[in-house]
C-alpha cells in the first residue's frame, strides 16, 4: 500500500525519472475513457494526503467561455497580487498548458516529478483512474506544493461528476454560457445538462452565472435557493460599448466604465462581466480584490484560439490577409463567433465575406453549426481534425454543398492545405479596394494546427 502523501511533504515526491515521459504516460489510451464519477479520483486523492484540501478555489462550469472566463479571472486575481493557479482543458499548443502559476505553465521537470508519484498512487488503486482524474491530481498536487493563494480550477466535463468536483466548498462557483453539448453523457435537455453543470455549487459559497436560456437559469436558481448560496447572474442589458472602451454596470450597483479587453469577439464583453463579478464574489468572501486590479486584470488577459486575429503576408506588406482563429465547437460557440465576426467586419470595414477553413468532431452537431456559419461565408476549404473523433473533410465539404450548392467548396488532405489555399484564395478573389478575411474554427483540437499553419505562411 502505498503511504499518503500531504500537501506538506509534496515537495519531497519521487525524484524525476529521465528515461518517464509524463505526457505521454497521462495521455495514454488506456486511461481515456469517459467514466464520470467521484470515486477514483476521491481515492486517488486521498492516497495522495488529500492536498486539495490545503486550498482555496474558483470553480468554472459551463458549455462555453469556460476557458476565457478562467484567463480573465486568474488575471484579475494575479493583479490583485494574489499567487493564482490556472487548470484548464485542453491544452492549445503545449500539454504544459493546462497546469500554469501566475500565467507561467508548469515545468517539465515539475510535471514529470509529480505524475512519478501521482502514478504510483494510481497503480495501487483497485480500479485505475482515468486520464482526466490522473491530470487533475497532478494539478491539486502541483498547486498545494507552490502553496497558491488561489487556484482557477475549469471543470472539465459536466459539473456534478467532474473530477475537479473533488474538492470541497469553493469561495467563488461561476456557470459560464450552458448550451447542447456532450448530451450523451450530461442529459438530452437543457434542464439536465444545467443540473449537471450546477453541481459544483456548494454550501457556503457564492454563484456567478453568465445569461442563460430559462429553464438553465431555473436549474441553478433552484440549486442556490436549496444550498442557500447567493446567486448573481450577469445582465447583458447593463454592457455597453466595444472591447476597446466598454462599460458595465454590476451588480453592486456600480459602474465600471472605459474598461478594455485584449481579448477579440463581442462575446467576451460577457465572460468579462462574469469574470468581474466574481471578483466581486470573491470581494464578498474576504479577498482584497480591488478595482484597479480588476481594470487591469480584464485588459492584460490573453487566451489562444478565442478569437485570435493573425496577420498573415506572402512577403509582400501591401497583401496582407487577416486571419481569425476560433475554437469554437458547438452550435452555441459557433453562433457567438458569427455574432463577433458581424461585429468585427463592421468595425474594421471588411465588406468582402470571409474563407473559412472548417474542421470538427464527429460527434459535435456539426450540421447546426454548418447552416449558421453558411450565410457569412464566400468559400470553404475542409479539413480533418487530428483527432480520433474527427469527422472527415468528405463529410464537412459534403454538408456545406448541401446548404451552398453555388458556393466554392474544397476538400483538403490536411489542416496545413487547407489554411495555405484558403489564405492564396482570400488573396486572390477579394476585391482589391477590400480587405481579404480568413476564419479558422470547427474544433479546439484543431487550433494549434491552424496555429502552426498559419505561422509558416507568416
Amino acid at each position: 500500500m502505498i503511504k499518503p502523501t500531504t500537501a506538506s511533504n509534496i515537495a519531497n515526491m519521487a525524484d524525476t525519472d529521465d528515461t518517464f515521459d509524463p505526457i505521454a504516460y497521462l495521455n495514454h489510451p488506456r486511461w481515456q475513457e469517459v467514466k464520470p464519477g467521484l470515486e477514483r479520483i476521491s481515492a486517488l486523492m486521498e492516497a495522495l494526503g488529500n492536498p486539495q484540501d490545503g486550498l482555496k478555489f474558483v470553480h468554472v462550469a459551463g458549455t462555453n467561455g469556460k476557458g476565457s472566463t478562467c484567463a480573465l479571472i486568474s488575471s484579475i486575481t494575479r493583479e490583485a497580487g494574489y499567487k493564482t493557479g490556472l487548470f484548464t482543458s485542453p491544452y492549445i499548443v503545449a500539454f504544459e498548458e493546462r497546469i500554469q502559476i501566475n500565467g507561467t505553465p508548469i515545468p517539465y521537470e515539475e510535471l514529470t516529478r509529480i505524475t512519478l508519484t501521482v502514478k504510483a498512487a494510481a497503480d495501487a488503486l483497485p480500479e485505475h483512474p482515468t486520464e482526466f482524474e490522473l491530470m487533475t491530481a497532478v494539478a491539486l498536487c502541483y498547486f498545494a506544493q507552490a502553496q497558491c493563494d488561489l487556484v482557477v480550477l475549469e471543470v472539465g466535463l459536466g459539473g456534478r461528476l467532474d473530477s475537479t468536483n473533488v474538492i470541497a466548498t469553493p469561495e467563488v462557483c461561476v456557470i459560464t454560457s450552458i448550451g447542447l453539448d456532450h448530451t450523451a453523457v450530461l442529459g438530452a435537455s437543457l434542464t439536465a445538462i444545467a443540473r449537471e453543470k450546477a453541481g459544483i455549487i456548494k454550501p457556503g459559497s457564492r454563484a456567478v452565472s453568465a445569461p442563460q436560456a430559462p429553464l438553465v437559469s431555473s436549474a441553478l436558481a433552484f440549486t442556490c435557493t436549496c444550498y442557500y448560496v447567493p446567486l448573481v447572474t450577469v445582465d447583458t442589458a447593463s454592457l455597453t460599448g466595444t472591447n476597446a472602451d466598454f462599460s458595465y454596470t454590476a451588480s453592486n450597483g456600480i459602474t465600471y466604465e472605459h474598461l478594455s479587453l485584449a481579448l477579440a469577439g463581442a462575446y467576451q464583453r460577457t465572460n468579462a462581466a462574469v469574470a468581474l463579478e466574481a471578483a466581486l464574489a470573491l470581494r464578498e468572501q474576504g479577498w482584497a480584490i480591488p478595482d484597479e486590479a480588476i481594470v487591469r486584470g480584464l485588459a492584460c488577459a490573453s487566451w489562444i484560439g478565442r478569437f485570435q486575429v493573425i496577420e498573415v503576408g506572402d512577403g509582400s506588406p501591401s497583401c496582407p490577409v487577416t486571419v481569425i482563429v476560433d475554437g469554437a465547437h458547438n452550435p452555441d460557440g459557433i453562433e457567438a463567433l458569427v455574432q463577433a465576426l458581424r461585429e468585427y467586419r463592421v468595425e474594421r470595414s471588411f465588406e468582402h465575406k470571409p474563407v473559412l477553413v472548417m474542421s470538427v468532431l464527429a460527434d459535435k452537431d456539426y450540421e447546426t453549426m454548418i447552416r449558421a456559419l453558411a450565410p457569412e461565408v464566400s468559400a470553404v476549404y475542409a479539413a480533418t481534425p487530428s483527432n480520433p473523433r474527427a469527422l472527415s473533410a468528405a463529410h464537412v465539404a459534403s454538408a456545406f454543398e448541401a446548404v451552398l450548392p453555388t458556393t466554392p467548396i474544397t476538400t483538403c488532405t490536411s489542416i496545413a492545405q487547407a489554411v495555405t489555399r484558403a489564405v492564396d484564395h482570400a488573396r486572390c478573389n477579394t476585391p482589391s479596394s477590400e480587405k481579404p478575411l480568413v476564419v479558422c474554427c470547427g474544433s479546439l483540437y484543431a487550433v494549434a494546427d491552424y496555429l502552426a499553419a498559419l505561422d509558416l505562411l507568416s
